[in-house]
């Protein structure tokens, strides 16, 4: 059994406590830690006009300096005149000085202000052992230093504090004693710094939580609009896999007496289709999810546009359809893509803005196919329904899959707008299939 375990647990909580107190306010009491301005954006500062908020940022700073002048002043008037000169310049100067600590040392500022506690006293000939000035400095520097670091440094300079206190005050019996002044004002000072800080803390966290249940929730939506193109994508290319085998096993028998090396030729060509399918069929697998059954019906190209308009129509979209160019025969791969992120962007007018119309504009162009999903406003007494651009990312992986460009936006009108361009090789074209829409 190791040392650690024959400890008591009161034994390693105390241990715990006293290596907390090293840490905190022995270790790196040089280090140099300057007070951040205030984000222009927080809270206290984003509702002030612009000029005046990047002066505002800088109020900390110019709060510890405005209440170490005030300091400085009080200690230089309550000192004899009898005792004016050195002692009257440390009993204004050292309390200030160690209010000014806390903007670039604050460890270091805590023990200038509890070292120098009886020597302000002697040259101030008042109060022990705070006198009013290294009084309001020291509770002033035990609010900062608390506020920088964390709530169990507020405790430890609050011990600290109280035990200093104490022992000083049993060497000026004949001074009225300040110990429980500062030991109640101090405690309700730090407490409340330290609320402020859990708080402070938990909304971080939250906000922190919150970030990263959203980056999931992206990275979970994105892998998902993946597995349904795959599943789609599947469907097209398994058809033209399957002609493919079944056109090399038939050709040989179109022809009288094929040569044996065109057999074995079309033979290796069925092969690999059939081989090609099965791995297709196998990977597929692995996206596939348990429930998922694959559709009876074949996958929709642009020709169904129609029937989808239709749809739309009879759920309320006022829907106009414009076609320019030489309509033809594209990629099925390109004709699924741009019927789905046609669908997405009608059912995402339906949902985000009830009321409005949409137009539908289909440009069949040298390079490729230009599509355009124009919707206005929101119309009417019925409330746009919130979302969380899923439809805009599955449209985005679909036109990056096909290495096209897409844009996104609102527009003046307080509309939507989806540009898409899907380019198109000269040899994926497969021909004209007539004109108009």
């Amino acid at each position: 059994m190791t040392e650690n375990k024959t400890r008591s647990p009161e034994f390693r909580l105390a241990a715990g406590a006293i290596g907390g107190a090293r840490q905190d306010l022995f270790h790196d009491v040089l280090a140099y830690r300057p007070l951040p301005p205030l984000a222009e954006d927080g809270p206290m500062v984003r509702w002030l006009p612009g000029r005046l908020r990047k002066r505002a940022v800088w109020t900390p700073h110019a709060a510890v300096g405005a209440l170490a002048l005030i300091v400085l002043l009080a200690g230089l008037t309550s000192t004899p005149a009898s005792m004016l000169g050195i002692s009257a310049l440390i009993a204004g100067g050292a309390p200030a000085a160690a209010l000014g600590l806390t903007l670039i040392r604050p460890v270091l500022a805590f023990w200038v202000s509890v070292l120098s506690t009886p020597v302000v006293a002697v040259a101030s000939s008042g109060d022990w052992p705070w006198v009013p000035s290294s009084f309001a400095a020291h509770l002033g520097v035990l609010i900062v230093v608390a506020a920088r670091t964390r709530p169990r440094t507020a405790a430890w300079m609050w011990l600290i504090t109280l035990l200093a206190g104490s022992f000083l005050d049993n060497f000026g019996g004949h001074y009225s004693s300040t110990v429980s002044g500062m030991a109640v004002v101090s405690a309700f000072a730090l407490l409340l710094v330290a609320m402020v800080q859990v708080r402070r803390d938990a909304e971080r966290e939250v906000t922190v939580q919150r970030t990263v249940t959203a980056v999931e929730r992206d990275r979970r939506t994105l892998l998902e609009e993946r597995t349904t193109i795959a599943r789609e994508l599947h469907d097209v290319v398994a058809h033209h896999m399957s002609v493919v085998a079944i056109q090399a096993e038939a050709a040989p028998y179109r022809v009288e007496d094929p040569q044996p090396e065109l057999v074995q030729a079309f033979a290796t060509i069925r092969e690999n289709a059939v081989a090609a399918l099965t791995e297709l069929r196998r990977v597929l697998g692995v996206v596939r999810a348990e429930d998922h059954e694959a559709p009876d019906a074949p996958q929709p190209t642009l020709a169904d546009l129609g029937r989808l308009l239709d749809n739309v129509r009879e759920a309320g979209l006022e829907t106009t359809r414009a076609v320019t160019g030489a309509v033809r025969e594209l990629p099925q791969g390109v004709e699924l893509s741009a019927y789905r992120i046609v669908q997405e962007a009608l059912s995402n007018t339906l949902r985000h803005a009830p009321g409005a119309s949409a137009r539908v504009e289909i440009s069949y162009v040298l390079g490729g196919l230009g599509l355009r999903v124009l919707n206005g406003p929101a119309r009417g007494l019925v409330k746009p329904s919130p979302g969380a651009g899923h439809g805009i990312t599955g449209m985005r992986e679909r036109v990056a899959m096909l290495d096209g460009e897409m844009t996104a936006g609102a527009t003046e009108d307080g509309g939507y707008e989806v540009a898409v361009f899907l380019p198109v090789a000269p040899a994926d074209r497969t021909g004209q299939k007539g004109e108009g829409a």
